[in-house]
């Protein structure tokens, strides 16, 4: 089978698995204690609650048949209508929302993964070299620990010794709040305040992401670390490595030309679909560091029973997933050309 009939048939089978996630996501919601026009009914003055309730239900088709809702849900989301927020911010639209909260997911997402990734394959790999020496002992010792330890407790632990203590660093937010927002060119604070020339707003920028993503890759490190060491592990038991070693190739080249690349395939796994979860929100970074991110807005959606912010939410993860579950395949066959489509 050639790549792009095995992408087409891979992008096919997407279908029915997006399909589903919005039915769940769809009944999910709606079995939801409360309604959307709840808090928006009890800010009323001069009129009654439950006649401002059947307005809103009526205006925003809360009172019709369940079915009709589904049908209409779906033509708005794929037509990019999603709605505008009822409790979160009230009056502004869904699509709004998350165009303001998605860069900031992005960004501290693409730093952390890309520091979990290098640290972690390479502390991996010198693991599963130095096998149940030192280096092995303390490295998994530190790993353990990444694993172990709860992100919500090192984002506070980290606040309360370096902001509330010393003082060096910022305890939240995204920016400081003397700072005006940016003009929007890409979204990210840190690449437009660099291509404004603003460079005290990247540096304050800096600041503020140093905490959380170090939260963020900490965690990440550990897991990468763990799978890398096993891969490596094995590989370097397989018959070609030993050969290699009788040929007489120096042990750096037995390491990084023959075994690296067979190794990397569950590593590549595991930083995929790490990635494609912090791109849909990491929920307890972003609410410790008030960040106002995707996890933060999916939360807020939630508590404040906001139909459309939590729909177009979870559409957008589930793009997000099964595209990096694709993406994952495609590199398999880069990493390894055994792999055949």
């Amino acid at each position: 089978m050639s790549l792009l009939k095995y992408t087409i048939r891979r992008f096919l089978a997407l279908i029915p698995i997006l399909f589903g996630v919005l039915l769940i996501t769809f009944v999910m919601t709606r079995a939801l204690p409360g309604s959307p026009v709840l808090s928006a009914a009890g800010e009323l003055r001069g009129e009654s609650q439950a006649q401002y309730i059947a307005k809103l239900e009526e205006r925003y088709g809360f009172n019709q048949p369940v079915l009709v809702q589904f049908v209409k849900y779906l033509r708005n989301l794929f037509s990019g209508d999603w709605g505008e927020s009822l409790s979160v911010h009230r009056g502004a639209t869904v699509a709004y929302l998350i165009g303001k909260a998605f860069p900031r997911t992005f960004e501290i997402t693409i730093l952390s993964m890309t520091l979990a990734t290098v640290v972690g394959v390479n502390v991996g790999i010198i693991s599963a070299v130095n096998r149940n020496k030192l280096k092995d002992t303390v490295i998994r010792f530190i790993a353990l620990s990444g694993v172990a330890i709860p992100i919500f407790w090192l984002g506070l632990l980290l606040q309360y010794i370096f902001a509330f203590n010393f003082g060096w660093l910022p305890a939240g937010r995204y920016f400081s709040a003397s700072l005006e927002d940016l003009e929007i060119i890409t979204g990210l604070r840190l690449l437009d305040s660099l291509l404004l020339g603003k460079l005290d707003y990247f540096w304050d920028t800096i600041l503020h992401l140093i905490m959380p993503v170090f939260c963020l890759a900490f965690v990440f490190i550990a897991g990468i670390t763990r799978q890398t060491r096993s891969s490596m592990l094995e590989v370097l038991e397989l018959d070609y490595v030993r050969t290699a070693r009788a040929k007489g190739c120096k042990e750096r080249d037995v390491i990084r030309k023959h075994a690296f690349r067979n190794a990397l395939i569950p590593t590549i796994t595991v930083v995929g679909l790490s990635f494609a979860g912090l791109l849909g929100g990491a929920v307890l970074t972003e609410t410790t560091f008030t960040l106002h991110g995707m996890g933060w807005l999916v939360v807020a959606a939630i508590n404040g029973v906001d139909y459309d912010i939590i729909n177009a939410s979870v559409f957008i993860m589930t793009i997000i997933f099964v595209t990096a579950n694709l993406v994952i395949d495609l590199m398999y066959g880069i990493v390894d050309p055994r792999i055949r489509y």
